[in-house]
């Protein structure tokens, strides 16, 4: 649970960065794959982070950029990243301008449950980080080269003169 909104910016800051150097890496032909026919695609993975950003931080009385949690994937990769960066910065500006370290500890009703503002915040970046790891498996799985995202990816080791770990 985030304490200090300076912490959640720190915080934000790396969390939206790691995620834009994975939307940047997926080509379009890649969008389409899933590990199973009635899975989601890495596009659909990809365009719920960025829905996900204004349904959940909205519902504590933010207004965050970013489409309604029923529009459809957008056709383009672009589209998908734009989107992701227009979201992932209004987030930020909507928590700096809005909030307060006190407000952390407000309560909202959240999913069934009450959630401090904090603990809100927290659940937002392992959000991100949890759909990160499932389209990272994927991007394996289409044949494209994943960067690193806390430390180096197999493909990463070289480049730092290092062996990868055995796998």
């Amino acid at each position: 649970m985030y304490r200090t909104i300076a912490d959640f910016e720190r915080q934000w800051d790396h969390e939206r960065e790691t995620s834009l150097k994975i939307l940047k890496a997926l080509t379009p032909e890649a969008l389409g794959q899933a590990v199973a026919n009635d899975h989601r695609t890495i596009g659909r993975i990809a365009w719920h982070l960025v829905q996900t950003m204004p349904e959940m931080l909205n519902q504590t009385g933010l207004k965050v950029t970013g489409p309604h949690w029923d529009t459809p994937v957008p056709t383009t990769l672009a589209e998908i990243i734009a989107g992701y960066e227009a979201s992932a910065n209004s987030v930020l500006d909507e928590v700096k301008s809005k909030w307060t370290d006190e407000t952390l500890l407000l309560e909202d009703d959240m999913y069934g449950e009450r959630w401090t503002r904090g603990f809100t915040l927290m659940a937002l970046t392992h959000h991100e980080a949890h759909h990160r790891g499932q389209i990272s498996v994927l991007m394996r799985q289409a044949g494209l080269k994943v960067p690193g995202i806390y430390g180096p990816s197999n493909e990463e080791w070289a480049a730092i003169g290092m062996a990868a770990p055995a796998v």
